[in-house]
């Protein structure tokens, strides 16, 4: 049984979220503060559901201690009122997998984790078990990626994007494609967000943050020649 875990100040809507979750047959844990729900955090969590206005820290500052605290896999669904593209670019950057804007339907809410939890556990038919790129490896069965051997820690969704990238190398893809083919049931996913998730990438890359190619019109991509020169 996949365990999420709702951080929500508002018992109200915590409590609606819990009863149709349960429902739904998941487990389900609730916090009403980021600080008591980044205690939460365990291996067992399949999913994070955060509010964004949040007493103490932001649901945003608790994404970003998840993933600096070196939890790169665990799914993160933003609920807020603050739908703004700034604050749904900021979610992202944050390392959100979607955004679900206030007020919403039990039914639309549902059907968002269902695609989130769906999407963080397929596995791309088209992938191989290892991917190599110059001094660039992505190990898909423990999904790491390691470069010059050391690892790079990359978000779940951008762990995906490089995926794409790398076992298309020397091919473009556009911004669009990119999103149908990673955020298909996101619709809060703009072309600006492909290119903040690959802003991140490259600077985790570091040195090696050539690897990704872009071109105006074209899209993103892997040079197929790149050695870490």
């Amino acid at each position: 049984m996949k365990e999420i875990l709702i951080v929500e100040d508002d018992a109200d809507i915590r409590e609606i979220l819990s009863f149709n979750l349960e429902n739904e047959g998941y487990a389900v844990s609730c916090a009403g503060s980021a600080e008591e729900g980044l205690v939460m955090i365990h291996p067992g969590i399949s999913l994070a559901i955060l509010d964004v206005m949040l007493p103490g820290k932001s649901g945003f500052q608790m994404a970003s201690e998840i993933r600096k605290g070196g939890n790169t896999s665990l799914p993160i669904i933003f609920l807020t009122a603050r739908t703004s593209e700034n604050d749904v670019l900021t979610g992202f950057s944050a390392g959100a997998d979607d955004y679900l804007g206030k007020p919403f339907s039990t039914g639309e809410l549902l059907a968002r984790v269902r695609a989130v939890l769906r999407r963080s556990t397929a596995i791309t038919d088209a992938c191989n078990d290892t991917l190599m790129l110059g001094p660039l490896i992505i190990d898909n069965k423990a999904a790491t990626v390691t470069l010059d051997g050391m690892i790079i820690e990359l978000s779940h969704k951008e762990h995906q994007l490089l995926e794409l990238l790398v076992s298309s190398a020397g091919t473009f893809i556009p911004r669009s494609e990119i999103i149908a083919r990673l955020w298909q049931d996101a619709p809060y996913v703009t072309e600006r967000t492909i290119d903040v998730h690959i802003a991140r990438i490259r600077s985790k890359l570091g040195p090696c943050r050539d690897l990704i190619v872009s071109k105006a019109g074209f899209g993103y991509c892997a040079d197929p020649h790149f050695n870490g020169k």
